[in-house]
């Protein structure tokens, strides 16, 4: 939930032999194609059907996204899967984007701009339209060679901070997670528990952990729990952790507060 503080991490003390093992950051593999390609199809074909199961008040649902009710959060998801399905809609949204930010972060005025032109399409449309883009997208997305290396500027909305990333890493990495988090959003929305498998949500997850280590740098022990969940750990020592591997990865997205190196934010 967003602000809840659901950190349960222990600096100190006795260390729990069943978090002591795991496997080290260093041994998870990066997520590039074809596997980058296939998690994305999977993952908006998963909130296809989700979406499908969502009874008609679900819609209007306020969820962790400040202003958005379910509706808005999947014209959202709509919106940027369709973007990317080809260059010129690609070209177009952005430049919408960023005539719409202004001042102010591009992916501020980027969704504003996708919650917009998805307003006047039914449920069924949306889901529908999701159906059909997201294999268009994900194959699109794959392919593009040359684009993969543009440098591309990410404001931080929170902090305003800016960071560099490549084209590739949005293209293979943010745009999966974006879609796997509105689907988190959804089940705290509506109250229902999210489709999880080691296979496809356990890999996801694990991407996150290692990035969340690259970033903060220092030794720790963390155990996840549930189906997603695993045991990792870098260096010896440092903070034990234990938590809901779903939980771990909305508070790395700043939906939840926490405390030591859980403060540290990935982006999703």
């Amino acid at each position: 939930m967003m602000g809840s503080d659901a950190s349960t991490t222990d600096s100190g003390g006795m260390a729990d032999s069943s978090i002591m093992s795991g496997v080290d950051i260093a041994a998870i593999p990066a997520l590039e194609r074809p596997e980058a390609t296939e998690l994305a199809t999977n993952e908006v074909s998963r909130l296809v059907d989700a979406l499908r199961a969502l009874d008609p008040e679900d819609w209007t649902r306020p969820t962790s996204c400040e202003l958005w009710d379910v509706r808005a959060m999947v014209g959202h998801v709509l919106g940027m899967t369709e973007t990317f399905t080809g260059l010129l809609p690609m070209m177009r949204m952005m430049r919408a984007g960023g005539r719409a930010a202004g001042d102010g972060p591009f992916i501020d005025g980027l969704t504003a701009v996708q919650v917009e032109r998805t307003a006047g399409l039914s449920t069924d449309e949306l889901i529908d339209r999701l159906a059909a883009a997201g294999p268009v997208a994900a194959r699109w997305r794959s392919r593009r060679r040359l684009m993969r290396l543009a440098p591309l500027k990410q404001q931080d909305p929170g902090d305003g901070t800016t960071e560099t990333w490549r084209m590739g890493y949005l293209l293979d990495i943010i745009l999966t997670r974006d879609t796997w988090m509105h689907r988190s959003d959804l089940a705290d929305a509506v109250g229902t528990p999210m489709t999880l498998t080691s296979d496809h949500d356990g890999r996801l997850v694990a991407d996150a952990v290692a990035e969340w280590a690259r970033r903060h740098g220092r030794a720790f022990t963390l155990h996840l729990t549930g189906p997603a969940g695993g045991r990792y750990r870098h260096g010896s020592g440092g903070e034990e952790i234990t938590i809901d591997a779903v939980e771990f990865c909305r508070i790395l997205s700043g939906r939840g507060r926490g405390d030591g190196l859980l403060g540290q934010p990935v982006p999703f």
